[in-house]
């Protein structure tokens, strides 16, 4: 029996796999403000100063679950079903969606308004009820998985951040 383990082994030799190493790397504009991430989820926050006129700041998260999280499609899905429109149509019909490469990274992107309707914590019953909210996402295929890349706040302020939302979606990198 031993013999035959033996000869099992020396045929088909364990291999380990290694986990790919790097990180994202970016750069935020200038007048964005970093704030402490508040999970472990979350591997970074921004503040987005609101523009004159509306009652609050946007925020810029970045979300990394180690690998898992879902694919791209099924977390933009997700995030379009967070915005409601007053008319009562789907937002899926309302939303952007596109897909390119930046960086050597497929990056898959939705852009939609609406009342911001998220759980205010994950799994909460509770939910935000946001009119006039805009929503800007990017996910970031790596080796390691992907990374979420979620901008929302009032719509002027989300779409006075669109060019700087932008040029910081051009520096984003995994090394």
């Amino acid at each position: 029996m031993l013999t035959i383990l033996l000869l099992a082994l020396i045929a088909h030799p364990v291999v380990q796999a290694t986990a790919p190493t790097g990180t994202l790397t970016y750069t935020a504009p200038a007048g964005w403000k970093s704030r402490p991430a508040a999970s472990a989820m979350r591997i970074a926050e921004f503040v987005v100063p609101r523009t004159a006129g509306d009652p609050e700041d946007a925020e810029v998260i970045i979300y990394y679950f180690g690998g898992g999280g879902g694919s791209a499609d099924a977390n933009i899905d997700r995030w379009i079903g967070q915005m409601q429109q007053p008319d009562g149509s789907a937002s899926a019909s309302k939303a952007k969606r596109e897909s390119q490469t930046i960086n050597g990274l497929k990056m898959s992107m939705v852009d939609v308004s609406g009342t911001f309707v998220a759980e205010m914590r994950p799994g909460a019953t509770e939910r935000y009820n946001k009119p006039n909210f805009r929503l800007r996402a990017a996910v970031a295929e790596t080796p390691r998985g992907p990374y979420y890349i979620k901008l929302t706040g009032p719509a002027k302020t989300v779409d006075a951040a669109g060019a700087d939302f932008q040029k910081f979606l051009s520096t984003v990198r995994y090394q």
